[in-house]
């Protein structure tokens, strides 16, 4: 598929059996907000993805912004017009969010600048998130009279806290890298210029770890939200008893026999 909208690079790299994957937001004179085109071809990007066999995902933005949210042009906003935006969010944020969470590999969001509104909740649902030390995080919904949307009310509370999501949330108020990093928002900061080597190093590493392990995890820490103990210990105990028939598990033990680094293959 030809992108107007975005960028889709899929590299071996050094390991050609763990390819990384990127996918660039790319209208930077809009500080990549999102229109009904880009989520077209966000869709079919996350499809090309998937069937490349990528073991990892780096998702990032072109220029001075990873995502601005909703480009307010692209809805119907004439004298005495409205916008279904349940409708919007039906058909292309909440399908978005959903499909990155439930991605067969590893995601991590690269932010490089500003991320508001469904921009700021687009890098909550990546798995990991490295930021730009100039990077911002803002719920700005409440500015234009609305509500959080694509996941920010649950990965909000999830990850800083009722107090501090409602603060956010209701102030539409400017959060820096460094402290959304103190505040666990974040995994690491890094200075600007380091940023696309930080993402594309960790990418890497990931993407040569077991990935059937790494999404098992990712499912069983975000089931433990609303998970009693005895449920999560169930979980566990069916993870583990589908992963220990793995070819990455018959890897890892054999090489630990061995005294040497495990070579696993995604499977």
């Amino acid at each position: 598929m030809l992108y107007e909208s975005i960028r889709v690079a899929i590299d071996a790299g050094a390991d050609a059996a763990a390819p990384v994957a990127t996918i660039m937001l790319n209208r930077p004179d809009k500080l990549n907000s999102f229109t009904r085109a880009m989520h077209r071809e966000l869709a079919a990007a996350l499809d090309e993805v998937t069937a490349s066999q990528a073991r990892a995902l780096v998702l990032t933005g072109a220029g001075r912004g990873f995502c601005a949210g909703q480009d307010l042009a692209d809805l119907d906003l004439a004298p005495g017009a409205s916008t279904d935006l349940g409708a919007l969010l039906d058909e292309h944020f909440n399908p978005l969010i959903r499909r990155l969470q439930a991605l067969p590999m590893p995601v991590v969001a690269a932010v490089n600048g500003t991320a508001a509104g469904a921009g700021a909740n687009l890098a909550l649902a990546c798995d990991i998130v490295i930021a730009a030390r100039s990077a911002s995080f803002i719920q700005a919904f409440v500015k234009i009279g609305l509500a959080p949307d694509s996941g920010g009310t649950w990965f909000l509370p999830q990850r800083v806290g009722t107090a501090r999501a409602l603060g956010l949330a209701m102030t539409g108020e400017r959060l820096g890298a460094e402290q959304a990093e103190s505040w666990g928002l974040v995994w690491q900061v890094v200075d600007d210029a380091q940023l696309p080597q930080a993402a594309a190093e960790l990418a890497a590493r990931l993407a040569r770890q077991p990935t059937r392990a790494l999404v098992a995890t990712r499912t069983a820490l975000r089931a433990a939200a609303t998970h009693t103990l005895d449920q999560q210990l169930d979980l566990e105990r069916d993870l583990q008893r589908d992963l220990g028939t793995s070819h990455d598990y018959a890897e890892g033990v054999r090489a630990f026999v061995e005294k040497r680094a495990p070579r696993f293959e995604g499977r």
